[in-house]
């Protein structure tokens, strides 16, 4: 069996951009709707539209990344019985 593993990990400048655009775009979002010029009940409203859009993308990327990392020990165990199968394997033994 192979003992090499491919692990992807992100750079820190990618989780940094990651993690700034996040926080730019939540900021706005929460500063557009404090500034409307509407009643109290409306932009609570869109702030409770907010959170739930926030929580909603965090529960999604969780999802998304607990299916792909559940896929990888699939692969990882389908790959491991082809190996047994194929060093099992005799081409010259006889039937």
């Amino acid at each position: 069996m192979s003992d090499t593993q491919v692990k992807q990990q992100n750079t820190a400048a990618y989780y940094g951009q990651a993690v700034a655009s996040f926080a730019v775009a939540l900021a706005a979002m929460a500063l557009g709707i404090l500034n409307l010029d509407v009643d109290v009940w409306v932009r609570a409203f869109l702030g409770l539209g907010l959170l739930y859009l926030t929580t909603s993308a965090f529960t999604l990327a969780k999802v998304v990344r607990d299916r792909e990392e559940a896929g990888q020990i699939v692969n990882r165990v389908d790959q491991a019985r082809l190996e047994k199968l194929l060093a099992d394997h005799d081409p010259f033994q006889k039937l």
